[in-house]
């Protein structure tokens, strides 16, 4: 393979797109398997059960698909599946599943995954997210699309972010943050809604009043979580065109295990 600097190791039983590009002084261990187009800095480690798409951009000093760190890890047969198109910068660390869990750690695609972040065993990440730099991800979380997650921040084992978020810089992120919520701090608190993320990815005014309503309903306006979650639902019949919008806050609701940010 051209692409691979004379000073990388590709141990036998590697697979990698014959346009992979390995730079000097990586390892990439038998098992991994990479996607066309994707590159690998130097001096990184890509191995265990890892599979990885086509045209991620990998930048040097990063470990991916390291056993996790986990007491009750005992050697089984886990994965880090990560998708296409990926950008993922210096010294980030990504750990496989473990069998407590789905037994896999996910990536999806089109991320910009900043230097020093940290993807703990059984991280379900979703696409077009923004992870800045030193964001850690302890074991279990969920994050969904469009997340934005501020530089410095740490999120709980088991938090679940919704869709939209964001979290702001230096945040403590132990409860689960309800979709296009806007938090940030130590005790986290809930500062509003991202209504500019929102803007930019082309929520029109009726979407944006319904976001603006569940945000009063959840916050603003004294309700319990279930009296705010029946609201949220019955929102839904008066406002179709936020249908998606509303049916998605519902499910994340139900879904909820530590309480959310409020």
């Amino acid at each position: 393979m051209a692409n691979i600097h004379p000073t990388a190791i590709v141990e036998r039983g590697a697979d990698l797109d014959s346009s992979v590009a390995v730079g000097a002084c990586s390892i990439v261990r038998a098992g991994v398997r990479v996607g066309a187009g994707t590159s690998i800095g130097p001096h990184c480690v890509i191995e265990g059960r890892t599979t990885i798409g086509r045209d991620n951009r990998i930048f040097q000093f990063c470990s991916i698909g390291a056993l996790p760190q986990d007491k009750k890890y005992a050697g089984e047969p886990t994965e880090l599946h990560i998708g296409d198109r990926n950008t993922i910068r210096e010294f980030c660390t990504f750990n496989l599943g473990t069998a407590q869990d789905s037994a896999v750690t996910r990536v999806g695609n089109d991320n910009w995954i900043m230097a020093y972040v940290h993807l703990a065993h059984d991280v379900q990440l979703a696409s077009n997210t923004t992870l800045a730099n030193n964001a850690t991800l302890a074991g279990h979380v969920h994050v969904g699309d469009w997340v934005t997650v501020g530089g410095l921040s740490g999120v709980h084992q088991f938090v679940k972010i919704g869709a939209h978020a964001f979290v702001g810089f230096s945040s403590a992120v132990t409860q689960d943050v309800p979709p296009y919520m806007m938090v940030d701090g130590n005790p986290l608190a809930v500062r509003g809604f991202n209504i500019e993320g929102l803007r930019r990815r082309g929520f029109g005014p009726e979407r944006l009043a319904a976001v603006k309503q569940m945000h009063r309903l959840l916050y603003r306006n004294g309700l319990s979580f279930d009296a705010a979650r029946q609201a949220i639902v019955a929102l839904g019949a008066e406002t179709p065109e936020a249908a998606g919008d509303i049916a998605m806050m519902g499910e994340f609701l139900a879904r909820a295990t530590r309480g959310i940010a409020r």
